[in-house]
Protein backbone atom coordinates (compact mmCIF):
# COMPACT_ATOMS: atom_id res chain seq x y z
CA UNK A 1 0.00 0.00 0.00
CA UNK A 2 1.27 3.48 -0.89
CA UNK A 3 2.12 5.67 2.08
CA UNK A 4 1.79 9.44 1.59
CA UNK A 5 2.80 12.12 4.08
CA UNK A 6 1.09 15.51 4.36
CA UNK A 7 1.31 18.55 6.61
CA UNK A 8 -1.46 18.88 9.16
CA UNK A 9 -3.84 16.79 11.18
CA UNK A 10 -6.44 14.28 9.99
CA UNK A 11 -9.03 16.17 7.97
CA UNK A 12 -6.48 18.60 6.50
CA UNK A 13 -6.82 19.68 2.88
CA UNK A 14 -3.47 18.04 2.15
CA UNK A 15 -4.89 14.68 3.17
CA UNK A 16 -7.97 15.22 0.98
CA UNK A 17 -5.73 16.19 -1.97
CA UNK A 18 -3.66 13.02 -1.52
CA UNK A 19 -6.78 10.84 -1.44
CA UNK A 20 -8.10 12.45 -4.63
CA UNK A 21 -4.76 12.19 -6.49
CA UNK A 22 -3.98 8.52 -5.89
CA UNK A 23 -6.39 6.08 -7.48
CA UNK A 24 -5.10 3.15 -5.41
CA UNK A 25 -5.85 2.73 -1.73
CA UNK A 26 -3.30 4.69 0.30
CA UNK A 27 -2.25 5.28 3.88
CA UNK A 28 -1.89 8.95 4.77
CA UNK A 29 0.65 10.08 7.37
CA UNK A 30 -0.01 13.43 9.14
CA UNK A 31 3.04 15.60 9.91
CA UNK A 32 3.42 18.84 11.90
CA UNK A 33 5.39 20.67 9.16
CA UNK A 34 6.06 20.57 5.42
CA UNK A 35 9.71 19.73 6.21
CA UNK A 36 8.63 16.73 8.29
CA UNK A 37 6.41 15.49 5.46
CA UNK A 38 9.35 15.67 3.06
CA UNK A 39 11.78 14.12 5.55
CA UNK A 40 9.61 11.00 5.69
CA UNK A 41 10.20 10.56 1.94
CA UNK A 42 13.96 11.10 2.05
CA UNK A 43 14.25 8.67 4.98
CA UNK A 44 12.13 6.08 3.18
CA UNK A 45 9.35 5.79 5.76
CA UNK A 46 6.74 6.87 3.15
CA UNK A 47 6.61 6.63 -0.62
CA UNK A 48 5.53 10.20 -1.42
CA UNK A 49 4.74 13.55 0.14
CA UNK A 50 2.13 16.07 -0.96
CA UNK A 51 2.61 19.79 -0.33
CA UNK A 52 0.70 22.93 -1.37
CA UNK A 53 2.58 25.37 -3.58
CA UNK A 54 -0.03 27.98 -4.50
CA UNK A 55 -3.58 29.04 -3.87
CA UNK A 56 -5.87 30.74 -6.39
CA UNK A 57 -6.67 33.52 -3.88
CA UNK A 58 -3.63 33.94 -1.63
CA UNK A 59 -0.90 33.04 -4.10
CA UNK A 60 2.30 31.09 -3.51
CA UNK A 61 3.31 29.12 -0.43
CA UNK A 62 6.87 30.37 0.12
CA UNK A 63 7.96 27.62 2.51
CA UNK A 64 7.07 24.93 -0.02
CA UNK A 65 9.09 26.63 -2.76
CA UNK A 66 12.09 26.90 -0.45
CA UNK A 67 11.87 23.18 0.32
CA UNK A 68 11.72 22.34 -3.40
CA UNK A 69 15.05 24.15 -3.71
CA UNK A 70 16.77 22.60 -0.69
CA UNK A 71 15.49 19.01 -0.61
CA UNK A 72 16.56 16.23 -3.04
CA UNK A 73 13.08 15.25 -4.23
CA UNK A 74 11.33 15.24 -7.60
CA UNK A 75 7.84 16.24 -8.64
CA UNK A 76 5.93 13.11 -9.70
CA UNK A 77 2.49 14.68 -10.02
CA UNK A 78 0.22 17.60 -9.25
CA UNK A 79 -3.42 18.09 -8.37
CA UNK A 80 -5.79 21.04 -7.97
CA UNK A 81 -7.96 20.64 -4.90
CA UNK A 82 -11.01 22.80 -4.27
CA UNK A 83 -10.92 24.43 -0.85
CA UNK A 84 -14.30 24.75 0.85
CA UNK A 85 -13.91 26.52 4.19
CA UNK A 86 -16.39 26.23 7.04
CA UNK A 87 -16.77 28.13 10.29
CA UNK A 88 -16.67 25.47 13.00
CA UNK A 89 -17.56 25.87 16.67
CA UNK A 90 -19.97 25.10 19.48
CA UNK A 91 -21.87 28.40 19.50
CA UNK A 92 -23.97 30.30 16.99
CA UNK A 93 -22.62 32.86 14.52
CA UNK A 94 -23.70 35.67 16.84
CA UNK A 95 -21.71 34.19 19.74
CA UNK A 96 -18.37 34.10 17.92
CA UNK A 97 -15.76 36.84 18.29
CA UNK A 98 -12.47 34.92 17.85
CA UNK A 99 -11.34 32.70 14.97
CA UNK A 100 -8.46 30.20 14.90
CA UNK A 101 -6.96 28.84 11.66
CA UNK A 102 -3.92 28.66 9.41
CA UNK A 103 -2.87 32.10 8.03
CA UNK A 104 -3.68 31.00 4.45
CA UNK A 105 -7.25 30.09 5.45
CA UNK A 106 -7.65 33.35 7.36
CA UNK A 107 -6.54 35.23 4.25
CA UNK A 108 -8.88 33.26 2.00
CA UNK A 109 -11.83 34.17 4.28
CA UNK A 110 -10.79 37.78 4.85
CA UNK A 111 -14.11 39.33 3.75
CA UNK A 112 -16.18 37.08 6.04
CA UNK A 113 -13.85 37.82 8.96
CA UNK A 114 -13.95 41.57 8.37
CA UNK A 115 -17.73 41.65 7.99
CA UNK A 116 -18.14 40.03 11.41
CA UNK A 117 -15.22 41.90 13.01
CA UNK A 118 -13.64 38.68 14.27
CA UNK A 119 -10.32 38.61 16.10
CA UNK A 120 -8.01 36.10 14.40
CA UNK A 121 -5.49 33.69 15.95
CA UNK A 122 -3.12 31.97 13.48
CA UNK A 123 -2.42 28.26 13.93
CA UNK A 124 -0.13 25.79 12.14
CA UNK A 125 -2.97 23.92 10.42
CA UNK A 126 -6.64 24.29 9.47
CA UNK A 127 -7.75 20.85 10.66
CA UNK A 128 -5.52 21.16 13.72
CA UNK A 129 -7.41 24.28 14.77
CA UNK A 130 -10.54 22.18 15.40
CA UNK A 131 -9.17 20.24 18.42
CA UNK A 132 -7.69 23.51 19.69
CA UNK A 133 -11.04 25.27 19.88
CA UNK A 134 -12.68 22.07 21.11
CA UNK A 135 -10.30 22.07 24.09
CA UNK A 136 -10.99 25.77 24.75
CA UNK A 137 -14.71 24.89 24.85
CA UNK A 138 -16.17 28.39 24.64
CA UNK A 139 -19.03 29.43 22.37
CA UNK A 140 -17.27 32.67 21.39
CA UNK A 141 -14.27 30.79 19.94
CA UNK A 142 -14.48 29.10 16.54
CA UNK A 143 -12.15 28.04 13.72
CA UNK A 144 -11.94 27.75 9.95
CA UNK A 145 -11.43 24.26 8.54
CA UNK A 146 -13.04 21.66 6.28
CA UNK A 147 -16.34 19.88 6.75
CA UNK A 148 -14.33 16.64 7.01
CA UNK A 149 -12.40 18.05 9.99
CA UNK A 150 -15.69 19.03 11.61
CA UNK A 151 -16.89 15.43 11.33
CA UNK A 152 -13.61 13.88 12.50
CA UNK A 153 -13.40 15.96 15.70
CA UNK A 154 -17.14 16.16 16.38
CA UNK A 155 -17.49 19.95 16.38
CA UNK A 156 -20.47 21.40 14.43
CA UNK A 157 -20.35 23.57 11.32
CA UNK A 158 -21.72 27.06 12.06
CA UNK A 159 -21.44 28.48 8.53
CA UNK A 160 -20.44 26.94 5.19
CA UNK A 161 -18.79 28.34 2.04
CA UNK A 162 -17.21 31.32 3.81
CA UNK A 163 -14.23 31.92 1.48
CA UNK A 164 -14.07 35.34 -0.18
CA UNK A 165 -13.94 33.72 -3.62
CA UNK A 166 -16.02 30.56 -4.18
CA UNK A 167 -13.58 29.36 -6.87
CA UNK A 168 -10.90 28.67 -4.28
CA UNK A 169 -8.35 26.06 -5.38
CA UNK A 170 -4.96 25.01 -4.09
CA UNK A 171 -2.32 23.43 -6.29
CA UNK A 172 -0.52 20.55 -4.59
CA UNK A 173 2.66 18.84 -5.80
CA UNK A 174 3.33 15.15 -5.16
CA UNK A 175 7.01 14.48 -4.42
CA UNK A 176 9.12 11.32 -4.57
CA UNK A 177 12.75 10.23 -4.34
CA UNK A 178 13.07 9.38 -8.04
CA UNK A 179 12.02 11.26 -11.20
CA UNK A 180 9.45 9.83 -13.58
CA UNK A 181 10.87 8.42 -16.81
CA UNK A 182 7.63 8.33 -18.81
CA UNK A 183 8.14 10.44 -21.95
CA UNK A 184 4.40 11.16 -22.08
CA UNK A 185 4.73 13.39 -18.97
CA UNK A 186 4.35 16.80 -20.58
CA UNK A 187 4.93 19.32 -17.83
CA UNK A 188 8.33 20.16 -16.33
CA UNK A 189 9.53 22.26 -13.40
CA UNK A 190 13.02 23.70 -12.90
CA UNK A 191 14.81 26.10 -10.56
CA UNK A 192 17.68 28.38 -11.58
CA UNK A 193 19.53 31.50 -10.51
CA UNK A 194 21.56 33.94 -12.60
CA UNK A 195 24.31 36.47 -12.07
CA UNK A 196 23.22 39.89 -10.81
CA UNK A 197 24.14 41.71 -14.02
CA UNK A 198 22.39 43.29 -17.03
CA UNK A 199 20.57 40.89 -19.38
CA UNK A 200 21.39 37.82 -17.25
CA UNK A 201 17.75 36.81 -16.83
CA UNK A 202 16.95 37.73 -20.45
CA UNK A 203 19.68 35.41 -21.75
CA UNK A 204 18.06 32.51 -19.93
CA UNK A 205 14.46 33.37 -20.81
CA UNK A 206 15.34 33.82 -24.47
CA UNK A 207 16.23 30.12 -24.62
CA UNK A 208 12.60 29.26 -23.89
CA UNK A 209 11.46 31.68 -26.60
CA UNK A 210 13.88 30.35 -29.19
CA UNK A 211 12.78 26.76 -28.51
CA UNK A 212 9.08 27.78 -28.60
CA UNK A 213 8.55 26.42 -25.06
CA UNK A 214 5.34 27.62 -23.42
CA UNK A 215 5.90 28.76 -19.83
CA UNK A 216 2.94 28.18 -17.49
CA UNK A 217 4.40 29.83 -14.39
CA UNK A 218 7.44 31.77 -13.21
CA UNK A 219 8.06 32.50 -9.55
CA UNK A 220 10.98 34.15 -7.75
CA UNK A 221 12.21 33.56 -4.21
CA UNK A 222 15.16 35.19 -2.37
CA UNK A 223 18.32 33.07 -2.44
CA UNK A 224 18.84 33.78 1.29
CA UNK A 225 22.59 33.85 0.68
CA UNK A 226 22.99 37.16 -1.19
CA UNK A 227 20.72 40.14 -0.61
CA UNK A 228 18.42 41.03 -3.53
CA UNK A 229 19.35 37.94 -5.52
CA UNK A 230 16.72 35.36 -6.40
CA UNK A 231 16.04 31.79 -7.43
CA UNK A 232 13.55 31.47 -10.28
CA UNK A 233 11.03 28.64 -10.37
CA UNK A 234 9.67 27.89 -13.83
CA UNK A 235 6.96 25.48 -14.99
CA UNK A 236 6.61 24.80 -18.69
CA UNK A 237 4.91 22.49 -21.16
CA UNK A 238 6.88 19.54 -22.46
CA UNK A 239 9.13 16.71 -21.32
CA UNK A 240 12.69 17.51 -20.34
CA UNK A 241 14.00 14.51 -22.31
CA UNK A 242 12.57 15.69 -25.63
CA UNK A 243 15.34 16.87 -28.00
CA UNK A 244 14.23 20.52 -28.25
CA UNK A 245 13.74 20.97 -24.52
CA UNK A 246 16.90 19.04 -23.64
CA UNK A 247 18.94 21.38 -25.86
CA UNK A 248 17.30 24.48 -24.37
CA UNK A 249 17.97 23.29 -20.81
CA UNK A 250 21.61 22.60 -21.65
CA UNK A 251 21.95 26.19 -22.91
CA UNK A 252 20.20 27.53 -19.81
CA UNK A 253 22.65 25.64 -17.58
CA UNK A 254 25.52 27.44 -19.35
CA UNK A 255 24.10 30.83 -18.27
CA UNK A 256 22.88 29.86 -14.79
CA UNK A 257 24.72 30.09 -11.49
CA UNK A 258 22.46 27.35 -10.15
CA UNK A 259 20.21 24.89 -11.96
CA UNK A 260 17.97 22.12 -10.67
CA UNK A 261 15.40 20.05 -12.52
CA UNK A 262 12.42 18.96 -10.46
CA UNK A 263 11.38 16.50 -13.19
CA UNK A 264 8.61 16.01 -15.71
CA UNK A 265 5.11 14.89 -14.72
CA UNK A 266 1.51 14.85 -15.91
CA UNK A 267 -0.26 18.21 -15.59
CA UNK A 268 -3.42 18.43 -13.51
CA UNK A 269 -6.74 19.74 -14.74
CA UNK A 270 -9.59 21.38 -12.84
Amino acid sequence: MIRVSFQGELGAYGQAAALSFFEDEITTVPCPTFADAIRHVTEGTVDSAIIPVENSIEGSVGESYDLLYSEPLYVIGETYHRIQHCLIGTGSLGDVDTIYSHPQALGQCRRFIQEHKFKTVPTYDTAGSVPIIKSIDRDNVACIASREASAIYGVPVIADQIATNPTNYTRFLVLGNDPLTDRSCNKTSIIFSVRHEPDALYRVMSKFHNAKINLTKIESRPTRTTIWEYNFYVDFEGNEESPEISRALAEIKDHALFFKSLGSYMPASL
